[in-house]
């Protein structure tokens, strides 16, 4: 006799849902024979009972649990047949996470008994492996989603062309923040530190991004040797938070880090990995999925079952084909909106979400959820148009309404102030949201989400200080990383004492992040660019937990903290010009009486661009000028190792000018414009000029 008395209950919602009175446990399989649902003692590590669930409802196995409270620990174990090369993975003695479960207890211990298989088999999955996983594995805890005093939160809902996105690691940021008690470094709560929250607010970025959240587990199996699964990008749930960013084990501390975000003006938007899980490839573990519906959760091999289909370059593809499948994606989104208060999600190698019959379609059934969906309609969308499939490169082919990570503005921006040639004409697309990407569908320039390094890639100061990835302490023979990195190291590779290395890494790195702010577009600046940290030259840091990725809080140089300041001001300028509100693409048509176009680019001469100046493979400068209510703002970009004397173009019944912005800061702040209408423009510098 179980402790509780059990009924049929209901097959919706799924997972695990307390009404006050009992517990009502729902769960989706189509090809299991048998379900049972495991109950442990608080802690995890002693199972007390086994309900049998024996009602099955359109594929929804359900059971309620009369006098069952939050608080509750579980777990599922599923039969069905074992039958790899027919896609079959059934195995009772694994115990399995709930899809839907909203909180883990238990850390997962990479032990033989974790795998359906038996791994020292010459047979490898097609063997059979008997062991008990619950020991080594997280158990999913019932909680109460509507025991929360939210008071008057709300999403901020800034407009994409109102936002700067800060992406960021929530350990790595607060991990050596030294205000912080040791329990709450690398947490939630670390996060919604007055520390913390004060130094975004006074940065002024309007939204922070973080690196997966959803439970990960902290460490990985591979290559028969653990590693450290730092960024998170394998989650194992769709609904718990990584346990290990709890200070306390509450899931409230979510909510709290949110409200107190928001009533500072920060909005809160998650990196997401709905494309594959933790599970990997069909020599991964079971945990979860694979266990519950192999078939269903993830796109086989169609000529051999036993192996699946992978275009995310991690083992196997969640099948949002699957309509049970996406309604968990789905379900998933609404919850982090609805139950945590979050503005938006960045989508990771979005197109695998986005296949039909593996193609990528704009009629996929994914991005037609997302596109009726009103709670979805309320919060930003963000794209990585990208996988590692056939067709997996889909820059600009999403709908409206989603932004996208623009690389090639990445790449373009890198070799500009790296002073490659025949930049100019791919550079002035590039500072103008990149219509030819973009521009249709009646999409907006803010769809263009503008970066110049992420957390994948050199880091801004290392992008100016190596020209070669040195990624050995990831263990991997330096092979891991991209090569492609479009750096340049100034002169010499890594730190040096060098005066005049250093003074041109200073400079170019404060040109490309008052590029980044001066470009149209939505800007996303990464954690720490602010203050020139350094990876050491590590490009691929996924698997390093410790001071590579880090954000050091102490020991910052003045010349850092100048950096900090420049980057204030330009996030101020930026809010502060009107002209970056704009939603329309520019056309570079006269637009007024007075014969002005909305858009033109000029030389050092005063003269606008001709062909022949857009095809100079040796040209390293570029303006534009764009008229406002009052005036003219003209950007100047002197990408070269000398300074340009600039004429300014010839304007009509406009004689007054400020420097608003000298990213070398060597212009005399007491200039004047005097008759020859000239400016000296530093080597590897920006300067906004405004005219009225």
């Amino acid at each position: 006799m179980g402790s509780f008395k059990s009924r049929i209950g209901k097959s919706y919602p799924l997972g695990s849902h307390y009404d006050g009175e009992g517990v009502n446990f729902a769960l989706f399989s189509a090809h299991a024979i048998k379900v049972e649902l495991c109950i442990f003692n608080e802690s995890g590590s002693e199972e007390i009972e086994r309900y049998s669930i024996d009602k099955n409802t359109d594929n929804i196995w359900h059971i309620y649990l009369e006098g069952a409270k939050p608080g509750l620990v579980y777990g599922y174990r599923v039969y069905g047949l074992y039958k790899p090369s027919e896609g079959y993975r059934f195995n009772p003695h694994k115990l399995l996470i709930d899809p839907y479960g909203k909180k883990l207890v238990g850390t997962l211990i990479w032990n033989k008994a974790i795998f359906g298989y038996d791994i020292d088999s010459p047979d490898k999955d097609l063997s059979f492996s008997e062991l008990d996983s619950a020991p080594y594995v997280p158990k999913n805890v019932v909680v109460d989603d509507n025991d929360y005093n939210w008071e008057d939160d709300s999403q901020i809902g800034y407009q994409m062309n109102e936002s700067i996105i800060y992406e960021t690691h929530l350990r790595g940021a607060t991990k050596l923040n030294p205000f912080l008690p040791d329990t709450k470094r690398g947490t939630f709560a670390g996060f919604s530190d007055d520390s913390t929250v004060n130094y975004l607010k006074h940065l002024g970025v309007t939204s922070v991004e973080f690196l997966p959240v959803h439970a990960f587990f902290g460490n990985r199996h591979k290559r028969g040797y653990i590693i450290d699964n730092y960024w998170g990008y394998e989650s194992f749930s769709f609904f718990a938070p990584e346990q290990s960013y709890l200070s306390n084990g509450d899931i409230n501390e979510i909510r709290d880090m949110v409200k107190k975000l928001h009533k500072h003006g920060i909005e809160v938007l998650l990196d997401v990995v709905y494309n594959h899980t933790g599970e990997g490839n069909h020599l991964g573990p079971t945990l979860c999925y694979r266990g519950i519906d192999n078939l269903s959760y993830y796109i086989l091999n169609p000529d051999n079952k036993r192996t699946y289909h992978d275009t995310t370059g991690c083992g196997a593809s969640f099948n949002l084909q699957n309509p049970n499948v996406l309604r968990l994606v789905m379900d998933s989104l609404r919850y982090w909106v609805e139950k945590m208060h979050v503005d938006g999600f960045r989508f990771d190698l979005a197109t695998t979400l986005c296949r039909r019959n593996n193609e990528f379609k704009q009629t996929s059934g994914f991005l037609y959820a997302v596109a009726q969906d009103e709670i979805l309609k309320k919060v930003k969308i963000i794209a990585e148009p990208w996988d590692v499939g056939y067709g997996g490169y889909q820059l600009g082919a999403f709908l409206p309404g989603w932004s996208e990570w623009n690389d090639k503005y990445r790449d373009n921006i890198r070799r500009f102030w790296k002073g490659d040639q025949f930049q100019i004409a791919e550079i002035a697309t590039r500072l103008t949201g990149s219509s030819e990407i973009f521009n249709h569908s009646n999409r907006t320039i803010s769809s263009s989400i503008n970066f110049i390094t992420a957390h994948d890639g050199f880091t801004l100061n290392d992008l100016v200080s190596y020209n070669t990835k040195h990624n050995s302490a990831n263990g991997e023979s330096n092979r891991d990383g991209t090569d492609t990195n479009w750096s340049w190291n100034s002169g010499e590779e890594g730190e040096t004492a060098n005066n005049l290395v250093q003074k041109n890494r200073f400079d170019r790195m404060k040109a490309m992040l008052s590029t980044l702010m001066l470009s149209f577009g939505t800007p996303m600046l990464v954690f720490g660019d602010e203050f020139a940290r350094s990876q050491m030259g590590n490009n691929n840091p996924y698997c390093q937990d410790n001071a590579i990725t880090w954000v050091a809080w102490e020991g910052i140089s003045s010349k850092q903290r100048q950096l900090i300041s420049f980057v204030r001001k330009l996030i101020r300028l930026r809010k502060k010009l009107k002209i970056f509100s704009r939603e329309q693409f520019f056309t570079g048509k006269i637009v007024d009486e007075q014969g002005y176009k909305d858009i033109a680019w000029y030389t050092e001469k005063g003269s606008e661009f001709s062909s022949s100046d857009w095809h100079d493979g040796n040209r390293h400068s570029i303006s534009y000028l764009v008229k406002d209510n009052k005036g003219f703002v003209m950007a100047i970009f002197n990408g070269s190792h000398q300074p340009i004397d600039w004429l300014l173009p010839p304007l009509n019944n406009f004689t007054s000018w400020n420097v608003l912005l000298d990213s070398s800061n060597q212009i005399s702040k007491d200039i004047s414009l005097g008759a020859s209408k000239k400016i000296k423009v530093p080597a590897w510098s920006v300067v906004l000029i405004e005219i009225k």
